[in-house]
Order: C-alpha cells, then sequence, then structure tokens
C-alpha cells in the first residue's frame, strides 16, 4: 500500500488524485490530522487513517501495511519539526516500508540562507541514517508563494523587493503529477533530479509579466534588506516570516533556485505550466 501524509494539502492531495488514475484506490492509503476533511477519499476507497506527526502511535497506525510513504514535509521550523520528521522516519521503518519519499527542495542545503532549506537538508540525513531506501524530491520552488511576494503591487503599481535572482517557480500540480508517477513507477535512491519548470525568473522579470497580464504597468523598485525588512514590519508581518522571506531574497540572489530541469517535463509527459500561465489565472480570479 503506498501511504500519503499530508493528504488534505495541496500537494498531497494532488498526489493522490494522480494516483487514483494509476492505481487501485484499495492500495493508497492516506495520513491525516483530520479524518472528517478527507471523507470524500474514503469514499472513493481510500483508507483514511488518522496520523499526527508529533505522535508516533497515530502514525504507526496510519502507516500500517506501507510498502512506500510519501512524506510530505510539515513546515515546522526548529527542533520542533526536525523532531516530527525523525517520528516519521522511524515509524515508517518500523511499519516495514520498503521505500520512503520525501518532499525536499532543490535548494536544499545545510548552508543556505533560506531557513526552509537547512530544514530539507537535515531530513535528508535523517533519512541516509535511517538505512532505508528512500527518495528526495527535489521540487521546484512552489509558484504560490510567488503571489504572495507579489502582494498588493497589483493594486499599487509597485513591486519593492530587494535585490533577487531567478528562481524556477513551479506549480503544485505539476508536482503532484510527476510525484504520483515516481511513487508508481520509478525506483530513484537518494535526491532526485530537480524537478523543475522550464524557466527561471527574477522579480524584474515577474513585473514584467505582471504588468502584461493585467493590462497596466508594474514598476519593480530595489530596496536595501533593511528597508525591506521594515516595509514588511509595517505591514504587520511577524519578525519569523520577515527573517524567512529575506532569506529567500538572500539565496536566490546567491543562485540557489536558478537551475531548470526537464526531468518533470519528462514524468509529466507534457511542458510544465509556464509561470505566465500560473499567474493569469491566480491574478485574474
Amino acid at each position: 500500500m503506498l501511504i500519503v501524509t499530508g493528504a488534505n494539502g495541496k500537494l498531497g492531495r494532488g498526489v493522490v488524485e494522480q494516483l487514483l488514475k494509476r492505481i487501485p484506490a484499495k492500495q493508497i492509503g492516506v495520513s491525516v490530522r483530520d479524518v472528517s476533511q478527507a471523507q470524500d477519499l474514503q469514499e472513493r476507497g481510500v483508507r483514511v487513517r488518522h496520523g499526527d506527526f508529533a505522535s508516533s502511535e497515530s502514525l504507526q497506525h496510519a502507516f500500517e501495511g506501507a510498502s512506500q510513504v510519501l512524506f510530505v514535509s510539515t513546515g515546522i521550523l526548529g527542533d520542533a519539526g526536525i523532531r516530527q520528521h525523525q517520528t516519521a522516519i522511524e515509524t515508517a521503518k518500523k511499519s516495514g516500508a520498503v521505500r520512503v519519499l520525501y518532499t525536499s527542495h532543490m535548494g536544499s542545503s545545510s548552508t543556505s540562507y533560506f531557513p526552509p532549506m537547512v530544514h530539507h537538508a537535515a531530513t535528508e540525513d535523517m533519512l541516509n541514517e535511517s538505512g532505508m531506501r528512500h527518495t528526495s524530491l527535489r521540487n521546484g520552488f512552489y509558484a504560490s508563494s510567488l503571489v504572495g511576494l507579489i502582494g498588493d503591487a497589483v493594486a499599487t503599481g509597485e513591486l519593492i523587493v530587494p535585490e533577487d535572482g531567478p528562481i524556477a517557480w513551479t506549480t503544485h500540480s505539476d508536482l503532484a503529477q510527476a510525484t504520483a508517477v515516481i511513487l508508481a513507477e520509478k525506483n530513484w535512491d537518494g535526491p532526485s533530479p530537480n524537478l523543475t519548470a522550464s524557466e527561471a525568473i527574477d522579480m524584474e522579470g515577474v513585473a514584467a509579466m505582471v504588468s502584461d497580464i493585467i493590462g497596466r504597468p508594474i514598476y519593480r523598485k530595489v530596496v536595501t534588506d533593511e528597508t525591506y525588512r521594515a516595509y514588511l514590519t509595517a505591514q504587520g508581518f511577524p519578525e519569523a516570516r520577515i527573517a524567512i522571506t529575506l532569506g529567500l531574497f538572500r539565496a536566490s540572489r546567491n543562485g540557489d533556485f536558478a537551475q531548470t530541469s526537464n526531468v518533470l517535463a519528462d514524468l509529466i509527459g507534457r511542458p510544465p505550466l509556464t509561470l505566465r500561465d500560473f499567474l493569469k489565472a491566480s491574478l485574474l480570479l
């Protein structure tokens, strides 16, 4: 049985939907914190069980009979997040799963300026130390994050961000399809090739793209990191989120998210959704 954690989230649910196109529902199980939100999956024949990364007992029940476990990162940083990921890895091993797949990132690095990348690197280290077969899915940067960075620029006409570098923005839907293919058909061990869209775009390019989509000019205004911090603080952003956002720009300036690959396109059998099409659908709702 293939177990998918976080199946009430955007990526996890997308993977389950893609798996249902490829294998019988009875071969799919999901581990979710709120089973009531996954009742539709249960009605379609998917095994739905409560699983919480903070509780090894719940995960033991959720992972019962697993052949593979897709372990979707919780997004919780720091020691608490590492402990939860360690619990998930240990429980998958106890369950007898042959392989664990982890939703890592193309920028995974213990020295990254962007805190989530350090977290991914630490989790990959734990997978290596577990002795289990595992695949780290080096996902491209989620394009949905860009909508938040654009913020109120559509209304103000000014995209205020620090100096940056190109990022290979990639959609959840494309990554979900690729992950289902890897689960059902591929036996990769260790880090996967980068799973990215076919282009990397900086914020200057984003501003031009948004201008074209909405039909009026959006100007990209470059500010210092300190000025951007003050700008976000004035908008009420918490310090933790500000630090992460500034880390993103520092890492992109370092080129951490600029590399693209054709592997995602090969897996899904078509070109990935372009950033332009994604933004058009997102901004013109």
